[in-house]
């Protein structure tokens, strides 16, 4: 892991114009710019959190809704983050955390397979946070893990406030992938698999 781990993706469409930097041995500083208030909060714990950092500067058509913006930063950062992770030589592969936050608890399970998948076991006790939908956070995370090729399942326990709930998620699963992605002294520069290869 002698190269830095990280990558640049741009993505342009008729309703998304976004640009992502991702830096995986960061220390968790970040400039996020979505024009969604609520959502650049998360993605500011997802990036402290998981000690990478981030910049994110999105521009989407938000007089229609929130959809197309959440949904193609998901692509955005699963893109950067399966460029800068290359083969995946060396990495821990997998963690799973329960993640406490007043009266919610989440618990998120990574597996940095190369293989997309997501379970998302959640549910809100309201629609909507502010005015963001509470809906979008699934697509987000489906989005971020088909695009970083990660198999990733996500469990809320318990919780009342909406806004906790969301935040666990997005703190649990920046907890497990910062423990998968870092170097296992014991690999050395092997691909954690007997298939010898991470990559889909």
């Amino acid at each position: 892991m002698s190269q830095p781990r990280s990558a640049s993706v741009e993505r342009n469409t008729k309703e998304t114009q976004i640009k992502v930097t991702l830096t995986v041995d960061g220390s968790g500083t970040f400039d996020i710019a979505t024009g969604i208030g609520f959502f650049d909060h998360m993605l500011e714990q997802l990036s402290r959190h998981a000690l990478m950092d981030l910049t994110v500067e999105a521009k989407g058509d938000l007089h229609i809704d929130d959809h197309h913006t959440v949904e193609d930063v998901g692509i955005a950062i699963g893109q950067a983050l399966n460029q800068a992770l290359g083969e995946r030589r060396g990495i821990t592969r997998y963690a799973s955390l329960d993640l406490a936050m007043d009266e919610t608890l989440t618990r998120a399970a990574i597996d940095v397979s190369g293989r997309p998948y997501l379970i998302w076991n959640v549910r809100f006790p309201s629609p909507k946070i502010g005015t963001f939908d509470t809906e979008l956070f699934r697509e987000f995370f489906q989005a971020f893990a088909q695009h970083a090729g990660v198999t990733l399942h996500i469990t809320n326990h318990y919780g009342a406030n909406s806004h906790h709930i969301a935040e666990t998620c997005f703190k649990a699963v920046a907890r497990v992938l910062r423990a998968a992605t870092e170097p296992d002294p014991r690999q050395g520069d092997a691909i954690p698999s007997t298939k010898g290869i991470l990559k889909g």
